[in-house]
Order: C-alpha cells, then sequence, then structure tokens
C-alpha cells in the first residue's frame, strides 16, 4: 500500500489496447478468498501515457485499500473502534479516489439526494452505466463511489489538530526557527486541549453551536468569576483560546472542501481593556543607572552586549539575539547591522526588515558581538528575557515595578519623536508600517546614521572597559 506513488513513473498495471490505455491488475494472492475478480480490466480513456499513469495510481490506490478493508472486516471484525474506524476512513478513501478517477467529486448520497442539480446525478448514474460491462450489472463499489454510498468517517478533534499541523498549517510553519515552531504549536495544543478538557475528545463535526456558547459561558465565569477573591482571567486569554478551536473548526472543513458549513464557535469575542503600553526608560535613568560603568558586571558576556545593543537601536530583543556573524556589516564606512528573515526564521512583520546603522554604546558593543554574535541564546527568546529581567530586577535597573526589557525600545522611539526625527524614518527604524505614503529607501546609510547620532547617549568609556577586562577570555 505504502509503494503506489512508486509506480508514477513505470507501466506497471497498464496495457494498451490500439490507443487507448487499461488498468490491467491481478487479485493478490492474499486477497483472491476476499475479491473474486481475479483480475481487473478497466479502460482509463486517454491515449495519453501521462495521463493514463496518474489514473492508474488513482486506480491502484483504490483498490489497496478496497482489499486493506476487506482484510479487517473478514480476519477482525468489528473487535474495537480503531478498527471500525479505520476500516471506514479506507471504504470513505477508496470511494473519493474512485470517483476522481471516474472524472467526479465524491459527494455523499444524501447531497446528491438534496443539492446536487439533477444533471450531475444523471451525470453520475450514466457513468456507473458506462462502468458495469457487457453484463450491465452495476459494479459495487462504482455505485458506492459515484452515487455516495460510503460513510464518511468522523474526525476527532484532537485528530483533526494532528491533520491541521501534518497537511493544513504548513505555511504558517514553513519559516519558523524550531523554537518558533515549538512555541506556536505548544500555545494552539493548549487551547485543543482545553476544549478537550471541557466537551470530551468529540468528533469535530459534532460541535454545535449550543455546545459552543456553553464553551464560551465556561470562559466568561474565568473572565469575571463570581468569587471576589478569584483572580480575574484577562480577556484576550480567553478570547486567544476559543479562537484556535475555532480556527481549527473552519482551517479543518476548507481543508476538506466544506468551506460553507457555520463555525459554531463565530462572532464570540470578550471585550478587552486597552492595552497598557510598557513605560520607557527615562533618558537620565538610562544615562545614570544603565550605562553606569560595572552596571551589569558578572552577568553573562553576550547578556550584557545584548543589553547594550538594544539602547541605540531600537531592536527587539529577538531580533538581536538572532543575529548572525553575516549580520554584522562592521567593516562598511557606516558599520550596521541587517536585520532579516531565512528560511529557517521568521521576523515579525515584513516591515521588520531593515538596516540598523550602529551608533554610540550599541556601536562598540556590536565590535564585540560581531566575531561569534550570540550562540548561546540563539533562538532562545523567552531564555534571554527571563534572564535579563532577573538581572535587571537584582540590581535595580528597573526604574518602576512596570518596566521591562520592551521599555528600551520605546525609549529609543521616544527620542527620535522628541528630536523630531522624520516620521518615515523613525518607522524605517523601528520596523513599523507607516500610515504615509512611502518615497525612496529610508534614505542612505550615513543619513540614518546622523540622524540617530543626534539623540545617542552619551557614556563614560570605562563600561566597555571593565567589560572587557571582566571577559577577557570571551573577548579573545
Amino acid at each position: 500500500m505504502g509503494g503506489v506513488m512508486k509506480r508514477v513513473v513505470d507501466n506497471s498495471y497498464l496495457e494498451q489496447r490500439g490507443r487507448v490505455w487499461w488498468y490491467n491488475r491481478r487479485v493478490p494472492r492474499k486477497f483472491a478468498h476476499l475479491d473474486t475478480r481475479k483480475r481487473i480490466k478497466e479502460s482509463l480513456g486517454t491515449t495519453s501515457l501521462e495521463q493514463a499513469r496518474y489514473k492508474r495510481d488513482l486506480l491502484a490506490e483504490a483498490d489497496d485499500h478496497y482489499w486493506a478493508s476487506l482484510r479487517i472486516a473478514d480476519e477482525t471484525g468489528p473487535s474495537t473502534n480503531r478498527e471500525v474506524s479505520e476500516a471506514v476512513c479506507r471504504r470513505y478513501k477508496m470511494a473519493t479516489v474512485k470517483a476522481l478517477a471516474s472524472g467526479f467529486v465524491y459527494q455523499p448520497i444524501d447531497h446528491l439526494a438534496t443539492e446536487a442539480p439533477l444533471e450531475e446525478a444523471l451525470a453520475r448514474l450514466l457513468a456507473v452505466q458506462n462502468q458495469a460491462g457487457p453484463a450491465e450489472i452495476p459494479k459495487e463499489r462504482d455505485a458506492e463511489a459515484l452515487l455516495g454510498g460510503a460513510t464518511k468517517p468522523t474526525v476527532t478533534v484532537s485528530e483533526s489538530f494532528e491533520i491541521y499541523l501534518s497537511e493544513i498549517a504548513y505555511n504558517a510553519q514553513l519559516y519558523k526557527s524550531p523554537n518558533q515552531r515549538a512555541s506556536w504549536e505548544k500555545t494552539k495544543r493548549t487551547s485543543i486541549q482545553y476544549f478537550i478538557d471541557f466537551a470530551g475528545d468529540i468528533a469535530l463535526e459534532e460541535i454545535t453551536r449550543e455546545l459552543a456558547l456553553k464553551y464560551q459561558k465556561h470562559w466568561a465565569k474565568q473572565v469575571k468569576p463570581k468569587d471576589a477573591k478569584t483572580k480575574p482571567m484577562a480577556p484576550n486569554t480567553a478570547n486567544r483560546h476559543i479562537g484556535n478551536i475555532r480556527s481549527l473548526y473552519t482551517d479543518y472543513f476548507k481543508h476538506i472542501g466544506e468551506e460553507e458549513r457555520p463555525n459554531p464557535f463565530r462572532n464570540m469575542h470578550f471585550k478587552a481593556k486597552s492595552r497598557k503600553e510598557v513605560p520607557p526608560f527615562s533618558t537620565d535613568w538610562v544615562r545614570t543607572k544603565i550605562l553606569a560603568p560595572g552596571a551589569t558586571r558578572r552577568w553573562n558576556p553576550e547578556l550584557q552586549l545584548i543589553l547594550l545593543m538594544l539602547i541605540e537601536t531600537g531592536c527587539r530583543p529577538s531580533e538581536i539575539i538572532n543575529l548572525r556573524v553575516e549580520d554584522f556589516h562592521m567593516d562598511e564606512p557606516v558599520p550596521y547591522i541587517a536585520i532579516r528573515a531565512r528560511t529557517d526564521r521568521e521576523v515579525k512583520t515584513d516591515t521588520s526588515e531593515r538596516d540598523i546603522p550602529l551608533v554610540g554604546i550599541s556601536l562598540e558593543a556590536a565590535k564585540r558581538a560581531a566575531p561569534r554574535a550570540f550562540a548561546h541564546y540563539y533562538d532562545r527568546n523567552e531564555l534571554v528575557s527571563a534572564n535579563m529581567m532577573k538581572n535587571l530586577r537584582n540590581r535595580g535597573l528597573l526604574e518602576t515595578p512596570e518596566h521591562k526589557v520592551y521599555s528600551l525600545r520605546h525609549a529609543f522611539e521616544k527620542r527620535m519623536q522628541e528630536a523630531n526625527i522624520d516620521y518615515g524614518l523613525r518607522c524605517l527604524l523601528m520596523g513599523h508600517k507607516t500610515t504615509r505614503p512611502v518615497y525612496g529607501d529610508g534614505g542612505s546609510l550615513e543619513y540614518r546614521r546622523d540622524e540617530l547620532l543626534k539623540i545617542a547617549h552619551p557614556f563614560d568609556r570605562r563600561v566597555m572597559k571593565l567589560f572587557e577586562q571582566e571577559n577577557q577570555g570571551w573577548c579573545a
């Protein structure tokens, strides 16, 4: 059964009669007692060898599944739900492939009886008759495939999620790094498991609007608990978990060709408060606290350099830690770093790709980082964030409890705004989408550097001298 695709480039099971190709295959000996046909002969209705091979592969796969289902029924019987399910799936797949080989898309019989145009139903009946052969007795397999007699298999929520991961969400995972992919999948899987914990691992098509509304109420009780002592859940958290099961439902049924199926989770959303912005560090705080000589002593050397590179680039921490050696352009007339998407790693948005001139303390830090980049923290966003927050907190380098690592990025943006740096350039350097028409490329690196020099913090040369003394082995 696993070797069907290997037949694509050969002529096995093919026979040419005149100019027309036929499917000619002997029933394997191990299935002879289950399939009395002995040999299967069907015209493929084409003179093209390429088309004949394609149709041959479809018919061969259908026969393989047919024989497997016969063997399950004969040897095991309905001994377990899983075996029965597998037999139904094979029978259904056989019917769909057989219908396709005959030029039709498989549709269940209730659809053909109530929704399909009369012309389509008549065409299918005619096809069954044409394939009946000299005895004019319709073949059971043909009738089942073309007239929708095979029972459609059900797929549980967990099974549909595995199909989603392996067959549907290909583009969503295509350019993610291993850690990006793991984080993305973990979030989705958590949401799906929450639903299974609530409703059981039921068939996806058994989820009704009534059940979805009960699930919404389940989350509503957590967003606004009756017990005043219970900490309420953030509305966006509930929205994310409902949204992930909603997306799975839509994407799975689109995948199998049921684009019009109403989603039972439609129009479910909890209103969230306006997002609280992370405050920027004040200029005085950065200069007197964070840039004080020895402020980051005994930190991991990579962590120290990452912090210093954030100050004058406005980058997201993930953008700095995932720089590679080739992204440091230190020998250019204007040294800069290049933020780029790669085939094995995404950036946040298309506008995140940019070239940022290096000035001030960030230039000095980049000189030390360039030869090796950040191997310890590469693709480890959560680790660098946790380590840096812990160290900033322990050293008293957080201006208020609300300040975060991202406060450096917001401080960079605020300094540009206060210096009246052009709005378009600010958007470009931040990696933001501009709301204005874009003209040119944002200016030369020289122009960008000169603008950034207007806001660069002065710093004590002892900052880097102490770093080198403490990390002689690392700097060598």
